[in-house]
């Protein structure tokens, strides 16, 4: 296109009014040219990646080399050979720290070639024309350690079970760093929950280090509710996040660009790991990751086509040092659960009932469930811990969470009742034991051996050792005999010669059959 029939002004119009959201029609006629010439000249920003904030940085001359490179070629060429070429993939990979700007880097460059040296805006205008050139893995700028991006690939791998040559399909999650492409994969049998969080932990300990940011795309795994603007994230992977200081960036719905790292990373693990494994046959989740890891490890080895080094030592160099640490225990997956205190001070998780404060009942309480414990939180504090049980219909009972009468009920057992028995005496040790024992369950001799032994507070240890001597005398052995003997200060008294003789000779004739008689 000669330069006598392009208009810069009507070029810079057209690309102030394309910035400001103006349709074509609509620049057109505010601008009295035709549809065409509007068009012509967004194509040509568009190719040379020139935007309205771009121009205003450019002159005539340079605005017009960029957009219309054809029409004077030779005269740039003489230009360009005046000019030493930046290292733009030593620029490129200095972006990627924390604080260096494309500025700084001209600054350095322009200290050492000085007049040999382009401008800062050719500096800049060349280095988006180069990072054009790259690989559309490369075109989004990632500082490091700031993005984790998560995936599963779209690819599974049966695992054949040697005993019943069942065959199970095998995930495969992967992980990439957004500044290095730093890649992490591992195959696990699903993409549940339990798996997905269990995944993210050991990506982590593979980095050594936790990023800002995690970008997972819109799984139920990660996400309750898919928004595009304030999307929710599941909560027990949001605990885990938490647990490692970082947060979660879900990708918009139906925007692959948000996680255009890891839709490449996917496409290179299928390629240069799964197809290579597709002709083996694995029989164990083990040795199926054992396999993956040994080609892991090749692929981030694996030399870059346009730049130098490799994923490894650009992870090295960028992402490694600009990592949290991770936290010393590692993260233990949890399922979280909202439960309803029942009027019993007990909840009811997977059929077993755990018990809580008992002033909390009817109040809707959170539970975290691991492998082996249950904790419960009410308004953010833990108020029990329980060991996890699977006994359905059973209970586990903390006394501290129960009322004060029930406490004292529980308090009580057999085994407390004999040792109080025994620090009376001998037989009034026999007579508990005979209460406890003469019941169908000793809960139900409780009552009776409490009265027995509340005597002891109103007549002393030595009457109540000796009217349950008595009652032995007499086979009478209930309480309230015990109880008669005290009232009439009967236990000390001598039992007439006759009633005891004539006792025994009734109870031991040979017409008597016994009560063992009608057993």
């Amino acid at each position: 296109m000669p330069a006598q029939r392009v208009s810069m002004r009507i070029v810079r119009e057209v690309l102030r009014l394309t910035s400001a959201g103006l349709s074509q029609r609509q620049i057109a006629v505010s601008l009295n040219v035709s549809h065409g010439v509007v068009g012509k000249y967004q194509t040509a920003a568009r190719k040379a990646s020139v935007t309205f904030a771009t121009s205003e940085q450019l002159d005539d001359v340079q605005l017009f080399d960029l957009l219309f490179p054809t029409s004077n070629s030779q005269d740039k060429d003489r230009t360009s050979q005046r000019f030493i070429e930046p290292d733009f993939a030593y620029i490129h990979s200095e972006l990627k720290r924390k604080g260096v700007t494309r500025f700084l880097l001209w600054e350095e460059y322009k200290a050492v070639y000085k007049e040999d040296g382009y401008s800062y805006t050719q500096f800049c205008v060349r280095y988006q024309k180069w990072r054009k050139s790259l690989n559309l893995t490369m075109r989004q700028p990632h500082r490091a350690g700031e993005k984790m991006f998560v995936d599963y690939a779209g690819q599974t791998v049966p695992i054949i079970n040697a005993v019943t040559g069942e065959v199970k399909e095998a995930e495969v999650f992967v992980a990439v760093l957004g500044a290095s492409n730093y890649t992490f994969a591992e195959a696990t049998f699903s993409q549940k929950e339990e798996d997905w969080i269990a995944s993210h932990t050991r990506a982590f300990t593979f980095f050594g280090g936790v990023p800002s940011l995690v970008v997972p795309d819109n799984l139920k795994s990660a996400v309750t509710k898919a928004c595009r603007y304030e999307p929710l994230l599941n909560e027990s992977y949001n605990r885990m996040l938490s647990h490692y200081q970082t947060a979660g960036l879900p990708a918009r719905p139906y925007k692959p660009r948000d996680k255009a790292k890891v839709e490449t990373a996917v496409q290179v693990v299928e390629r240069w790991i799964l197809a290579r494994l597709r002709h083996r046959q694995f029989f164990s989740l083990f040795e199926l990751n054992l396999a993956i890891r040994n080609l892991l490890n090749d692929l981030n080895t694996r030399p870059f086509k346009k730049l130098e080094g490799c994923r490894h030592s650009l992870f090295e160099e960028t992402d490694r040092l600009s990592l949290k640490p991770l936290p010393i225990q590692t993260y233990e997956y949890a399922r979280w659960r909202k439960a309803r205190v029942h009027i019993d001070y007990h909840i009811e998780i997977e059929k077993h009932f755990y018990s809580v404060p008992h002033s909390l009942v009817r109040r809707e309480i959170d539970v975290r469930i691991t492998e082996k414990t249950l904790e419960c939180f009410y308004q953010g504090q833990r108020i029990a811990v329980h060991v996890r049980s699977h006994i359905q219909g059973s209970h586990s009972t903390q006394s501290e969470h129960m009322p004060a009468s029930h406490r004292a009920h529980l308090e009580w057992h057999p085994g407390r009742f004999l040792n109080w028995a025994i620090s009376i005496g001998e037989k009034t040790r026999d007579l508990v034991q005979h209460l406890l024992n003469n019941r169908p369950h000793p809960e139900m001799g409780y009552r009776s051996c409490l009265g027995l032994l509340s005597l002891e507070k109103q007549y002393g240890k030595e009457r109540l050792e000796a009217a349950c001597k008595r009652a032995f005398a007499i086979d009478s052995l209930t309480r309230s005999t015990v109880q008669s003997i005290l009232k009439h200060k009967l236990e000390n008294q001598a039992l007439p010669i006759e009633q005891e003789t004539s006792s025994r000779i009734i109870r031991e004739h040979e017409n008597v059959r016994g009560a063992d008689y009608y057993r």
